[in-house]
């Protein structure tokens, strides 16, 4: 039997602060909610600009605590108001000198279930995150909430297939990838990897990207955000590449078991003969 999830998710340009920044969101996830959204996803360090284009050490200023910090205790209030789980990627401290790119995960009633730290750190031109970030420590969670089965895997991670398989052998019915990548760098990549990823591993994609340019670079963000499903295919059309946008989409769940019926990539999996892939 179908089992349809409306999701949402929303490709931002950077409002110059804070505050204003949280407040657009905050006003993307009501109007999704009006649409009868039930989960929601924002692009990575949604609350910020993506800072990585420069080394400096000024930019540490925009790390906060998760969860206890202040911008995931408002989004867990913003949960309970709309009756949302939200995906909130933000860049985490947990003590002096451990920073990390983040993303929480909170249920519709407004519960933490968990963050997921970006395993693959980048350091090219444009894109300097080891600056920055330690690379990810806490494993390949898929957190139960009131939607699904929902996993996280952070921008750059999406060009390494591994992380991609273990969210599906831990359940993972949709994933969010909330990145920040540039025209130039990445843009035929955008529309080739997460389509192949939900093939290869049978589930939702939801592939977010920033859009504009922000003061400390010149990266271009090119937006066209999109929800894929287990065969491959976009689900509705892909957001615009120079404009702010919400996205709503309903998700057939029901698809991820024919698809796995049908093409059983699971069924013939060879983990027996894989052992040389983890080789270092």
């Amino acid at each position: 039997m179908a089992r349809v999830v409306r999701a949402a998710l929303v490709q931002a340009t950077w409002t110059g602060d804070t505050e204003s920044m949280i407040v657009k969101h905050e006003e993307h996830a009501r109007e999704a909610a009006l649409q009868g959204a039930q989960v929601i996803g924002f692009q990575e360090v949604f609350n910020a600009p993506y800072f990585c284009q420069v080394q400096e050490p000024e930019h540490y200023r925009w790390a906060e605590p998760v969860p206890d910090g202040p911008t995931v205790t408002r989004m867990r209030e913003l949960a309970r108001e709309t009756g949302m789980v939200i995906v909130v990627p933000v860049f985490e401290v947990e003590q002096s000198g451990f920073y990390y790119n983040t993303a929480a995960v909170i249920d519709a009633d407004g519960s933490y279930l968990g963050k997921y730290r970006k395993h693959h750190i980048p350091q090219v031109k444009g894109f300097w995150e080891k600056y920055y970030f330690k690379p990810g420590n806490a494993g390949w969670p898929v957190f139960d909430t009131a939607v699904g089965k929902v996993g996280v895997y952070i921008c750059y991670d999406r060009h390494f297939p591994e992380g991609w398989r273990q969210l599906g052998l831990n359940g993972a019915q949709l994933v969010y990838n909330p990145s920040a990548t540039s025209r130039g760098l990445s843009s035929y990549l955008w529309q080739l990897e997460q389509p192949a990823a939900a093939v290869a591993n049978e589930y939702f994609v939801a592939a977010i990207n920033r859009v504009g340019q922000e003061e400390y670079g010149d990266n271009d963000f090119y937006g066209t955000s999109y929800f894929v499903d287990p065969r491959g295919q976009f689900v509705g059309e892909t957001a615009s590449d120079k404009a702010e946008e919400l996205v709503v989409r309903d998700l057939d769940f029901g698809l991820i078991d024919e698809v796995r019926q049908q093409w059983a990539f699971y069924r013939d999996r060879r983990p027996d003969a894989y052992e040389g892939l983890v080789q270092p």
